[in-house]
């Protein structure tokens, strides 16, 4: 899974399409549940996910209905509102792996909007573990699940190392 998705308005990337479709997608599937919308201002060139995002006083949670991409516009309801509304973009930044989408409307260049799930759900992956090795010199546990074809590697640090060692028998 790729952790960061973009889309530029007039890009030339070639994969601007698809990245415009994967965010559609994950837009469309925000329908009837809680999000939390923080807007903050952007100052200069600073990346967007270094802002202060704690909450604050304008920032609101609303379930969200009817979200749509229609063209390069992002449109929305909240569940209490019948009012449809709308903000066009000019660059959109999905990290899949918070959940979050980084919004920047093509009418106000220094504000950003993200949209996130008010609580992240992890991906669970499960795995039957037919071979187990740990390599102490770069401290990786490796899990192999023959059936899947699947191995996992897992990089502890010497803390989380710590904490495994006394839970194993």
């Amino acid at each position: 899974m790729q952790a960061k998705t973009v889309w530029q308005f007039g890009s030339s990337d070639p994969n601007n399409t698809e990245s415009l479709a994967a965010i559609r997608q994950w837009w469309a599937g925000l329908n009837g549940q809680r999000i939390n919308w923080r807007q903050r201002l952007l100052p200069g060139t600073a990346d967007a996910s270094s802002l202060n995002w704690e909450p604050q006083r304008f920032d609101e949670t609303f379930v969200l209905t009817d979200p749509e991409l229609r063209g390069i516009t992002l449109y929305w309801k909240k569940a209490d509102a019948a009012e449809e509304k709308g903000t066009t973009v000019d660059r959109l930044e999905l990290d899949s792996l918070r959940q979050q989408l980084y919004i920047f409307p093509k009418s106000q260049k220094e504000l950003v909007i993200r949209i996130e799930l008010p609580d992240l759900v992890y991906q669970t992956l499960n795995v039957q573990a037919y071979q187990c090795h740990y390599l102490a010199e770069t401290q990786t546990l490796i899990v192999r699940d023959d059936l899947q074809h699947l191995e996992v590697r897992v990089s502890l640090t010497p803390e989380i190392l710590a904490q495994l060692k006394p839970q194993l028998p």
